[in-house]
């Protein structure tokens, strides 16, 4: 059925983990995800917070490269607001020539964190540019095709891989999927924020039908979703049912989600704004492999979407494990089932 099926993991802390540990265990998924044949693995950009370690996904990036040999590894995304296009074209050149051929850039449009954490990385930021501006800027270092009418019209971001990094956007919005068409990218749109199934339908309606085919690319819709698989439906629910979320409305109209009641105080407190707070259950995919397989194949025929990045915040490390295990084994034994078949017929 040409279905993929990649991973993002954010490095969560849980109980008294360290971010040591929590390090460790994404090194050990990203080995695990390459074993299984997943498509991609994905590391997430997050600040100021002691729930999720991953920080610096360069860097992150750059150690998983270093420990696997043949599965993509990128960024689920670099904040992309907070940097200079120059220097994130730069980063992932260097990431491009040390692991030709196994590179993503994906960018997120969120902060990444809360709003303290948005200033401190802003600081000493003058231009004001926009994402839309910042992200077009960035696809041309990284391509090297900065413009002729270009303020540094001749500036490369160097070293200049023979093979760059693939870019992707990120979002969850009908305007983010409207980015992603205008500029030709493969467009993520992440459920797992944003769980709305209308928003999610418009959203790759409008990413199908403004796609812009100048540059010779063609659609390429992706679905970042929560997943988890267990022996049965009723022990995949019981572990579903820890994941939360808790979104912040502030007056101003403006609203987050994050992943625990404290954050979300944090970032209301930090506003200075009046906010709200509602608790939520996440909604997640969940069941035994056969179960999930069919809500996915159910999923992707609605969204029109062939490529699943899947994430699974459980606590206990080996169910994490496990839950990967049984989504991949779902798709391969299918695909054996259908081969075998085929086979038979003829």
């Amino acid at each position: 059925m040409g279905i993929q099926l990649s991973i993002l993991d954010q490095s969560p802390v849980f109980g008294d983990e360290t971010p040591e540990e929590a390090f460790q265990h994404t090194v050990e998924l990203a080995q695990i995800a390459e074993r299984l044949g997943y498509s991609r693995f994905w590391v997430s950009e997050h600040h100021d917070g002691d729930k999720l370690a991953g920080s610096s996904p360069e860097v992150l990036i750059a150690y998983l490269l270093a420990k696997t040999n043949r599965i993509r590894i990128g960024s689920g995304g670099v904040m992309l607001q907070h940097y200079s296009p120059y220097k994130v074209a730069e980063n992932f050149n260097v990431l491009s020539s040390l692991a030709p051929g196994r590179v993503d850039l994906g960018i997120g449009r969120a902060p990444g964190g809360l709003p303290r954490s948005t200033r401190a990385l802003q600081q000493g930021a003058a231009d004001g540019a926009d994402l839309t501006g910042k992200l077009k800027e960035l696809s041309q270092y990284v391509h090297n095709r900065l413009a002729e009418d270009h303020p540094l019209a001749g500036l490369r971001a160097t070293p200049v891989p023979g093979q760059p990094a693939d870019l992707y956007l990120l979002g969850a919005s009908v305007s983010s999927a409207e980015l992603a068409a205008e500029l030709g990218l493969p467009y993520v749109f992440a459920l797992f924020i944003n769980s709305d199934p209308v928003v999610a339908e418009d959203a790759f309606a409008a990413y199908t039908r403004f796609f812009n085919y100048a540059n010779g690319t063609k659609p390429q819709p992706i679905l970042a979703l929560p997943v988890v698989v267990a022996g049965t439906d009723a022990e995949a629910e019981e572990l579903a049912s820890q994941q939360k979320l808790y979104r912040v409305y502030l007056d101003s109209g403006k609203k987050v989600t994050v992943g625990s009641l404290e954050q979300a105080e944090e970032f209301g407190r930090q506003s200075n704004e009046d906010y709200r707070i509602e608790e939520q259950l996440a909604e997640v995919i969940k069941g035994s492999k056969e179960t999930v397989r069919r809500k996915l194949l159910e999923v992707g025929e609605r969204y029109g979407v062939v490529e699943y990045i899947v994430n699974t915040a459980l606590q206990d490390f080996g169910k994490r494990v496990r839950s990967y295990e049984l989504l991949k084994e779902a798709f391969t034994e299918a695909a054996v089932v259908h081969t075998e078949g085929s086979l038979k017929e003829e």
